[in-house]
């Protein structure tokens, strides 16, 4: 990756996207996350990486206590102050971590689920301390973009840290006394940046602690 692609990719120009008035996201959950978690009884949850907050919003409306954890604070500032819009409910069950996901280590065995979507900075060392995070019985569940999709008119950066498959997620973890629920690269329809329906891919790898 070049320096100048790299910077990008960087706190700084997070933070100065997330400063401006409207929001960089759909503010949606992300697909992955409903498909692969509606069935679960609702506990305790990280989102590393949460952005907007868009899964933590969606998890804490389901009953889950969400800790969200992203390198950005202004976006953080803004998920709270958005929190505290949606009600006492929400606020109450929802909690932000100013944390920088390449070096941060959360708490050992803290969460039921762990979740990230769509990381641009990912890796094998940062996976197994995610893995580490979820408690016996919880769920890990990792969702990243397709190397599938560097083949496709979607324009994904150049960023190879962001690209993996679910068998690479797997090799990068000690996976004895956990049980793979989901490993796969999975289709869904987008528009590519010329206004064509495509079919791009999601890698997403689930797994339970037992």
């Amino acid at each position: 990756m070049s320096q100048d692609l790299r910077v990008w990719f960087e706190a700084p120009a997070w933070e100065e996207r997330y400063r401006a008035a409207e929001p960089l996201f759909s503010g949606r959950v992300n697909p992955q996350l409903v498909d692969e978690i509606s069935d679960l009884a609702p506990g305790s949850a990280l989102d590393a990486g949460c952005g907007e907050g868009g899964d933590v919003f969606w998890l804490a409306s389901r009953g889950w206590r969400v800790t969200g954890a992203d390198f950005s604070s202004v976006v953080l500032e803004k998920n709270a102050a958005r929190a505290a819009e949606l009600g006492q409910e929400i606020a109450t069950r929802t909690e932000w971590i100013h944390a920088d996901l390449r070096t941060w280590t959360p708490p050992r065995g803290q969460y039921d689920l762990v979740t990230s979507h769509f990381l641009h900075q990912s890796g094998q060392d940062l996976f197994r301390r995610l893995a580490s995070a979820v408690a016996p019985g919880g769920q890990l569940l990792i969702v990243l973009h397709s190397p599938l999709d560097l083949e496709t008119t979607m324009g994904r950066p150049n960023v190879p840290e962001g690209f993996w498959t679910a068998e690479q997620i797997a090799a990068a973890l000690d996976l004895d006394g956990w049980e793979v629920l989901t490993s796969e690269a999975r289709p869904r329809p987008a528009t590519d940046p010329e206004g064509r329906e495509i079919t791009i891919h999601d890698t997403v790898f689930r797994a339970r602690r037992g």
